[in-house]
This record gives structure tokens, C-alpha cells and sequence, in this order.
């Protein structure tokens, strides 16, 4: 029987429930990083030794490898999923195949953990295109990947292929050292240590980790598609299309099928019909499908009670980069959010795009501003508008976004906060009646979906401040 959800404002109140305890207390610093991949797995990392992963469906925590983070664990910390998976390789866009059949591929990796219902993507060579979801896969070093349905041809060796499969990505707090940033692979169950040059020297405050992933659930968010109309070296042309010159920046373009099916490119440059990448392996032609993405390459880090913002790219695991830093520091309690999801109209319009976009960023600090990143134009747009815009937010605020909204609890009042990115409304959302500790930063703030058939209904959930406790709300 389909799931269908009846309850109504007003007649139906929210009302908050226990799930289970998390094993240790949040301290300040701690924080919960989300993965909107199949199981929605929450990584928890509570100090720079521990870590632990909750999992919604069994409402269970387990802890995992230390992370063995650099520095002295504090305000500053944070981490964020990516949507694909390189396994312990590090700087890498794609790993390449050892074998497989029509049902198989034989990484070059060593998985330990079982990854059924999550998928697998070709990039190149033969079956270059296809994403198929994992039936099973064996353990160990070289394990076999086993798909639901065949893939278009047998992988090889000429194949490389990418995991869409949980990783996250820790920024630690402290002084700035080799292991202050981390990733861990779900899949193989391993720490690596990448490279934290760029980063400040310091890091302390408040501080936010986001990604802008091409992956969403259990499927591709795609903003536009189309099949080209023409390709040359470094451009693919759709002749059908009135983009506005330069929206797509930043985002990515991927060939889903045709001539080049496969190929992956951050976009630099677009016409009102043309976008212009890196050199393609394969030009794109008459027959290449293709569709515009969140870009999987790119990671942001902000806050560290400074106005500057930085970003890092996975696959060349390089240098962060610092970008145009925003006109007013941040301070303790703000928050980060890349918005993909909101549904008017506006923001969906493929011609003047908003969603996938702009990242919004609370200030903290104990103020009530609001700004935003503008990720093609590299620009902030400052003190956005909003009503009633009086509340204000500091350290204890955590913060979730799910489609047209922001979820916001406001210190430790127990006050939550619903603010509407398209209206650009302040709504009292809730009050939460259980006991909180002591007011600390990190973002404790996360969303779980059930999802049946067309039917999906959002829970968020809340970590207390300096607490064990976490308890759920249904979103009505």
C-alpha cells in the first residue's frame, strides 16, 4: 500500500519525538555532516579522535575509525558530503576499471563494506555513460562490483568509473597542520589526508564546509538538458536553447549518452546556446545527450570569523583558492547552505536560473543578517532583505535546508525558525520543550526523507546543544 500523508496545518500540531541517544555529548565543535545518498548515513564527528555514523532506517549510531584530525578540536570545525566516491585515491577524477562482464566491474579498490542500493557511474571507455545501481559486491582488495541490470557493454581496462557512494569531507579546528582536512570514504572505510594549504592558519570560531553535488538521493539533479547541436573542442552547442550569457558558470555539463557519453566538464563560459568547458576527450556531436549540474569538483569553506571564503577542488586535491570575500565577517553561530531544490517558478526558469546558484549564509554573531554567495559571478550580494528580520542568531543556532526553506534554531531558546528563500519570510516554525545544554557551535541540524512512490516526507532532526539527546519532527 502507498504510503500517503494526511496530516494538516493547524489541525495536525508538530510535535517533537525521541529517537535514540547519540553514545557522547556534543561539544563545542561537534557536528553532524549529511549524505543524501541512499541510506542517508549521518556522519557525526564529536572531537578529533571521535567519530560515529547514525543510521536513520535502524535509528542506530556506530562508531567508526578515528579520525585523527590535526589541531585542537573546537569552534571552526565542519564537514559536508561529496556525491562520489574515489575510494583511498586521492586527487582523482575517476578510477579505472581491472575487468568486468555485462554485469560486473572489477575495481581497483579495497572495499570493505557492503554496498547494495547505491550505484556506480562509467566515465570512459567501454560502458562510458552508464550508471547502474550495486546488487552486491564482494570484499576485500580488486572487489567486484555486481549491478542490477547490464551494463551497455562489459567494462575493461580501458574502463574508469566513479562510486556514488558516501564520502565526506572534515575540516579540523586549531592551528593549521598536515591532517587538518580529511576525507572518509565510506566505502573502503579509510581516513586520507588532503592538503589544507590555502586554509588560514587558524582556525577557530565558527566555520562551514558545503559541496554542490550533481547527486541528490538517489538520483542526478539535473538543471537543464538537451541533446547538442553541434560540438567543437572546448564548446557544445544547443541551438534550441535562450540561456543568459554566463549563468551556467561553475556548474558542470555531463554527456549522459551519444557521442562522448561519459565526459564531465566544469562549464567557464555560455552564450545564449553555447557553453564552453575544457578540452573534451571526444567533441560532442548531433547525438549527445547531455544535462547541467551541480558541480561534483567543488568544495567551499566560510566563516572563521573572517570575511574571506575558500575553495578547493577534489580532483587535483591542489592548493584552496580564495575567492571574493564577502563585505562583513561572520561570526559565531552562522551557517552555509547551497541551495538546489526551491520550486517557484523564478528559480527554475532554465533561462535565468537561481537554484544551484547561490549559497546563503546567516552572519551569526548575535545579528540578524542574511547574505549570499553568487557562485557564477563569483560576487556576494550583502544584507538581504527579508521580514521580519529582527530575530538573531549566535552561538547554538544550527541550521537545515530542505527545498523553498531554512530551518533555523535560534541559540538555546528553544525557538525554531522557518525562513522562506523564494518570499523572503521569517516564520516561527516551532518551539522544542526538552532541555538543552550549554550553548555551542556546530551544526547539529539535519533532514531525513521517507520517501514512497510520489510520496516524501521530511523529518528534521536535532542534536542538542551539549547533550546525548536527539530528537525528530515530522515537516507538515
Amino acid at each position: 500500500m502507498t504510503t500517503t500523508n494526511g496530516n494538516r496545518k493547524i489541525l495536525d500540531l508538530k510535535r517533537w519525538e525521541y529517537v535514540t541517544t547519540a553514545p557522547v555529548a556534543t561539544q563545542a565543535g561537534a557536528f553532524i555532516a549529511s549524505s543524501r545518498q541512499y541510506k542517508q548515513q549521518q556522519l557525526y564527528v564529536r572531537s578529533n579522535t571521535e567519530a560515529y555514523l547514525y543510521n536513520p532506517s535502524e535509528d542506530g549510531f556506530v562508531q567508526i575509525t578515528s579520525p585523527a584530525l590535526a589541531g585542537t578540536f573546537g569552534g571552526g570545525a565542519a564537514g559536508v558530503a561529496g556525491s562520489f566516491s574515489t575510494g583511498t585515491t586521492v586527487g582523482a577524477f575517476t578510477l579505472t576499471a581491472t575487468g568486468g562482464t555485462t554485469t560486473t566491474l572489477v575495481t581497483n579498490q579495497t572495499l570493505a563494506r557492503d554496498l547494495r542500493g547505491y550505484s556506480i557511474q562509467l566515465v570512459g571507455g567501454p560502458g562510458a555513460g552508464d550508471t547502474r545501481v550495486i546488487a552486491s559486491n564482494t570484499i576485500g582488495s580488486n572487489a567486484t562490483v555486481t549491478v542490477t541490470s547490464a551494463f551497455s557493454s562489459s567494462p575493461t581496462v580501458s574502463t574508469t568509473y566513479r562510486l556514488i557512494t558516501p564520502v565526506w569531507y572534515v575540516v579540523g579546528a586549531g592551528t593549521l597542520a598536515s591532517g587538518s582536512f580529511k576525507k572518509y570514504d565510506y566505502a573502503t572505510n579509510t581516513w586520507t589526508t588532503l592538503t589544507q594549504t590555502g586554509l588560514p592558519a587558524t582556525i577557530g570560531t565558527d566555520g562551514k564546509l558545503l559541496t554542490t553535488p550533481s547527486w541528490i538521493d538517489s538520483n542526478y539533479l539535473n538543471f537543464a538538458s538537451g541533446t547538442a547541436t553541434a560540438g567543437a573542442a572546448t564548446t557544445l552547442t544547443d541551438s534550441t536553447k535562450n540561456w543568459t550569457a554566463s549563468q551556467w558558470i561553475n556548474y558542470q555539463v555531463r554527456i549522459i549518452s551519444g557521442t562522448g557519453a561519459g565526459q564531465i566538464r566544469t562549464i567557464t563560459a555560455n552564450t545564449a546556446t553555447a557553453l564552453t568547458v575544457a578540452t573534451w576527450g571526444t567533441n560532442p556531436s548531433t547525438d549527445s545527450v547531455y544535462a547541467i549540474q551541480g558541480n561534483d569538483d567543488n568544495i567551499y569553506y566560510m566563516g572563521n570569523a573572517g570575511t574571506a571564503v575558500y575553495k578547493y577542488s577534489i580532483t587535483s586535491n591542489g592548493s584552496w583558492t580564495t575567492l571574493t570575500a564577502r563585505g562583513s565577517a561572520p561570526g559565531a553561530g552562522l551557517s552555509a547552505h547551497w541551495i538546489y531544490g526551491a520550486t517557484d517558478s523564478a528559480w527554475t526558469s532554465e533561462n535565468a536560473i537561481i537554484n544551484g546558484r547561490r549559497i546563503y549564509s546567516f552572519r551569526g554573531g548575535a545579528g540578524a543578517f542574511l547574505d549570499y554567495y553568487d557562485i557564477p559571478s563569483n560576487a556576494w550580494t550583502a544584507a538581504v532583505t527579508y521580514s521580519p528580520g529582527v530575530e538573531t542568531f549566535t552561538t547554538g543556532s544550527k541550521y537545515n535546508y530542505i527545498g523553498n526553506y531554512l530551518y533555523i534554531t535560534k541559540d538555546v531558546t528553544n525557538r525554531l525558525f522557518r525562513y522562506n528563500l523564494v518570499t523572503q519570510e521569517m516564520d516561527g516554525w516551532t518551539s522544542l520543550l526538552y532541555t538543552q545544554g550549554a550553548a555551542i557551535v556546530g551544526d547539529t541540524l539535519f533532514d531525513i526523507e521517507y520517501t514512497d512512490g510520489a510520496t516524501e516526507i521530511q523529518y528534521v532532526y536535532f542534536l542538542l546543544n551539549t547533550s546525548t539527546a536527539l530528537l525528530r519532527q515530522m515537516v507538515i
